[in-house]
């Protein structure tokens, strides 16, 4: 079987380690939060000005004025700290976060990222996706393996507009677990009953294992 997108984040929330400063995306990454192993402290930033986020609230203990990047509501803790966005991105330009959990659109066999926009529908810009790219050490993306229609989202070259070129490090689908390494793609993990004949099949990168 597949992976659910709960499964998808807590197979990425194995990729924490003690003591990381972590970012994490929109949309299925923001569920990482709820699935950080015992015993590994772990330090999430949002870009829109907050270091030390909680996990989502309980139906009814929600507070406006606390959200994520996404819009959707989290919790403080005691050590949690607020600051304006240019202090944020500063912390991500200047190389202090350890890990960025991002989603994609489009992966390239090369490591390049689509995750920002898709040409013609209406966007508000592409947040912080740029500069955690740019600045941040590791690169972790979670996608589904294949688009609503179907086709593969691990590709030989992005058609969509690029957040960054020969940025990421691993992908988490819901088949698996990739690296980027040189040549392509090597397999790193298979979901459940996952085969190595789905996987290609459903894989336009180059698979090097």
């Amino acid at each position: 079987m597949p992976w659910t997108r709960e499964d998808m984040a807590k197979r990425a929330a194995q990729e924490l380690e003690d003591g990381m400063y972590v970012n994490l995306g929109i949309g299925i990454p923001t569920l990482v939060a709820n699935h950080i192993p015992d015993g590994v402290e772990v330090t999430l930033q949002s870009e829109n000005g907050m270091l030390g986020m909680g996990p989502f609230p309980y139906e009814g203990e929600e507070d406006p004025d606390l959200i994520n990047a996404g819009k959707q509501t989290i919790t403080e803790l005691p050590h949690t700290a607020f600051f304006d966005s240019a202090t944020s991105f500063a912390m991500i330009r200047g190389g202090k976060i350890n890990m960025a959990i991002l989603g994609a659109m489009e992966v390239a066999e090369n490591g390049d990222l689509a995750n920002w926009m898709i040409p013609g529908k209406l966007v508000k810009g592409m947040g912080g996706a740029m500069d955690l790219v740019a600045g941040v050490k590791k690169i972790v993306v979670i996608t589904d393996h294949t688009s609503k229609s179907g086709a593969p989202k691990l590709i030989k070259e992005c058609t969509l507009p690029l957040t960054g070129t020969g940025v990421v490090n691993r992908i988490i689908t819901d088949l698996g677990v990739f690296d980027v390494v040189e040549g392509g793609l090597e397999i790193k993990e298979m979901a459940p009953d996952v085969t190595r004949e789905e996987i290609y099949e459903k894989t336009e990168a180059k698979i090097v294992n």
